[in-house]
């Protein structure tokens, strides 16, 4: 049994983002990001009477349990949640109001069906959420997971026993990648459809998290000296969850560092570099530049461009989109409303639209997810073969397709 412990806006409260100032008091990079773009103005229906009955697992040091609006959704009952700290634990039941807590989230799993439990969030460590997330679609359940949806070339051999798993069970398995709910990759998404841009040449994805001398806190320290392409989806995600298309080839270029968490006999990666730049060739015959960087202070952030035959839109120009003709007149590139009193959340006012997409996706047959199973393998997988490329001095290697 494997076993564990423990538009770019500005500003969101930490209610709103599951971070509660009496409890939390340090806000955290992304979460204060709350920006959710133009939202539709069309008045929110509900779509079903239906409650989707789920547990959560991990509240951790990020509060990601409690910070995507499950407690809030109509469509949502929660009934049960765990965390491996006991403190934490109670915590996460207070904000999500969850009936019973468990000590794992393995035993949570256990008891899904004395519970009836339909699906469960796994919101742990990183580096358990691949093997959870096949235990828990092995029980039948529906599947949202935390990004990454795998860690580290020593996972790759668990990829088809979860393709596996969803294949079986018929259930969802999704990845919260929140890039795919920001409002310029809702916009880019719905351009792309419309044919907006016309083929694809070229797009951008950079994801800014500045560790510091302190780092990050993390359970079993899986983030002191983390590859930066082992954490890739929030750049990724600015081609993958625009197109549904995949990375074939990588060359990656890596950045050493002076912080001391990132020299190599200091982290257990083995691991020199702090900062991380991919090019990537795509499936549609295109290419990609993305990048993930711990080393670089003074900004944070998740931003991306596109740009096609027809057409680019680069996130800091006015207006964001510019085409070759008028094909994008009538585009909705606006996100649908949420709810009433469910808060967008953080990271560009994602966190409650991957969750709303999460709870449409089970309750509704005509649903697809944005971030299916593909798509998350897709783009967690092709971050690990370019942190190889990066210890091989940027040789080029083949990036394989995944289901």
């Amino acid at each position: 049994m494997f076993d564990r412990r423990g538009f770019v806006g500005a500003g969101i409260s930490l209610f709103a983002a599951g971070l509660h100032a009496a409890d939390d008091k340090k806000v955290i990079q992304g979460f204060d990001e709350k920006f959710a773009g133009e939202i539709s103005p069309v008045k929110w229906e509900p779509f079903s009477d239906l409650k989707v009955r789920v547990g959560i697992a991990g509240e951790g040091f990020c509060s990601f349990g409690s910070a995507f609006a499950y407690q809030y959704h109509p469509n949502v009952e929660v009934v049960a949640c765990t965390d491996l700290d006991p403190e934490r634990c109670k915590l996460l039941q207070k904000r999500v109001k969850a009936k019973k807590t468990y000590p794992s989230c393995e035993d949570m799993i256990k008891h899904a069906t004395e519970d009836k439990l339909d699906a469960v969030y796994i919101a742990t460590d990183a580096v358990s959420h691949i093997r959870l997330a096949i235990m828990a679609l092995e029980h039948g359940l529906h599947v949202a997971s935390a990004v990454p949806a795998l860690f580290g070339k020593d996972q790759l051999d668990l990829i088809p026993r979860l393709v596996s798993a969803a294949k079986k069970s018929g259930k969802i398995y999704m990845m919260n990648e929140t890039t795919a709910f920001r409002p310029e990759c809702v916009a880019m998404r719905s351009l792309y459809q419309a044919g907006s841009f016309g083929e694809h040449l070229y797009s951008e994805g950079e994801y800014f998290h500045f560790f510091g001398e302190q780092g990050i806190a993390s359970y079993n320290d899986w983030r002191v000296g983390l590859p930066p392409q082992y954490y890739p989806t929030h750049s990724n995600g600015f081609y993958t969850c625009v197109t549904h298309g995949r990375f074939t080839d990588v060359s990656c270029v890596g950045f050493k560092s002076s912080l001391p968490q990132f020299q190599p006999d200091n982290n257990k990666y083995a691991n020199p570099y702090d900062s991380e730049v991919a090019l990537f060739k795509t499936s549609d015959g295109g290419s990609s530049r993305m990048a993930v960087m711990w080393g670089t202070p003074g900004h944070g952030g998740e931003i991306g461009c596109f740009h096609g035959t027809k057409g680019s839109y680069v996130e800091t120009r006015k207006p964001p989109f510019k085409g070759s003709d008028n094909s994008a007149q009538n585009v909705n590139v606006l996100k649908w409303p949420l709810p009433p009193n469910v808060p967008a959340g953080g990271h560009g006012g994602s966190h409650a639209y991957l969750t709303d997409d999460f709870i449409r996706g089970i309750l509704l047959k005509d649903h697809k997810v944005c971030v299916d199973l593909k798509t998350s393998l897709d783009t967690t997988v092709s971050g690990i073969y370019a942190h190889l490329s990066a210890m091989k001095d940027g040789e080029w290697l083949k990036v394989p397709g995944c289901v």
